[in-house]
């Protein structure tokens, strides 16, 4: 089993940059493949981002291409999401999740996953 921490969320301006960070426990962190959603008040989760296990390929979301970029670093056992350029559209709770290597599956679909953050909350103000 993974235990997920999101943490690095908070309030920014309009254009700014924060960086999120998501710590696992478990030496088989390695093996997960790991994405990024997001919830604001009132609406379903949504996909942002994703890497495979050996962060040899990444996918994004159109809303967030070019302006976040998704990371990992296995010896550390976390995640990251550099979000650059925000906007108050961005404002949701950042939760991170996980799923057990397979050679195929779906990374923008939410029942992907076996694990989940409990969330980290961004506030981009205009």
């Amino acid at each position: 089993q993974v235990q997920l921490v999101e943490s690095g969320g908070g309030l920014v301006q309009d254009g700014g940059s924060l960086r999120l960070s998501c710590a696992a426990s478990g030496r088989t962190f390695s093996t997960y493949h790991m994405g990024w959603f997001r919830q604001a008040p009132g609406n379903e989760r949504e996909f942002v981002a994703a890497i495979t296990w050996s962060g040899g390929s990444t996918l994004y979301a159109d809303s967030v291409k070019g302006r976040f970029t998704i990371s990992r670093d296995n010896a550390k056992y976390t995640v990251y999401l550099q979000m650059n350029s925000l906007k108050p559209e961005d404002t949701a709770v950042y939760y991170c999740a996980a799923r057990t290597y397979s050679s195929s599956y779906s990374p923008k679909e939410k029942s992907t996953y076996n694990y989940w953050g409990q969330g980290t909350q961004v506030t981009v103000s205009s």
